[in-house]
């Protein structure tokens, strides 16, 4: 399971930032999962963010409301959260650690359950649900990256025989989910340079490891634009509701 390949990584890196690297993006669809949540959440809402890694996101784009958990499979992740969550001033959000396919929340509970680039399990966010909640996925689907992981011969999902995207709406609707609506978020990344595009390979997982230099000197010279190195990226977006009964 992907949570079980990535637990080592995530514990790695419970202290580093996209910041780090001068990225520039640019969104090409009109799809904004924090929007949608701001547009959907009131005051009283009570929200379960999973794959909440350092809680930044919560921090940056959630509104306040009476209830935000925020829980990741990583324990380092959510120590920084927490050290996070005490600079923060925030006084309606916690967190802790837990494993998106073995759920431990209230059942009928939350309003909105929100999943970012993590795995998940729909038949378990339909029961923590109350009726006529909402669930909200931005994920990576198997075709992020692909001129890169087809240059390369490999990568994160580059095996799988149906995307992730598609097998997520599957299982959203075969959970008992209404309403749902899946939709490809294409987005373009600009690196400075070529030694800041390839420190950024290194600590992310697209790649299962750096190809040769070859290979990747070759893909950065077909994508440089304006003195920066261009990647292209592509998402998911995923809506759905519980029915009210």
């Amino acid at each position: 399971m992907l949570h079980d390949n990535y637990f080592e990584y995530y514990e790695n890196f419970a202290h580093w930032t996209f910041d780090e690297y001068d990225c520039h993006e640019e969104c090409l669809t009109d799809w904004d999962l924090y929007k949608i949540l701001r547009s959907l959440a009131t005051p009283g809402s009570h929200i379960l963010d999973l794959g909440t890694a350092g809680g930044e996101k919560i921090f940056a784009e959630f509104p306040c409301c009476a209830e935000i958990l925020g829980t990741d499979y990583s324990p380092n992740m959510i120590n920084t959260a927490r050290a996070n969550l005490a600079a923060s001033g925030r006084t309606d959000v916690s967190f802790k650690v837990m494993d998106n396919l073995k759920m431990d929340v209230e059942d009928d509970h939350y309003d909105i359950v929100v999943a970012r680039h993590t795995c998940t399990d729909p038949a378990q966010i339909y029961r923590c649900l109350k009726p006529g909640g909402y669930l909200l996925i931005r994920g990576v689907d198997k075709y992020d990256c692909w001129d890169l992981k087809l240059a390369a011969g490999y990568g994160q999902g580059f095996d799988d025989p149906v995307p992730v995207s598609v097998s997520d709406y599957e299982r959203v609707m075969q959970a008992g989910f209404a309403d749902a609506e899946l939709v490809m978020i294409h987005t373009r990344e600009y690196y400075k340079d070529a030694d800041t595009f390839k420190a950024f390979l290194r600590v992310v997982p697209i790649l299962d490891h750096m190809p040769d230099d070859a290979v990747l000197d070759g893909y950065i010279s077909r994508n440089s634009c304006c003195g920066r190195i261009r990647l292209t990226r592509r998402y998911y977006g995923l809506t759905a509701r519980k029915p009210l009964s």
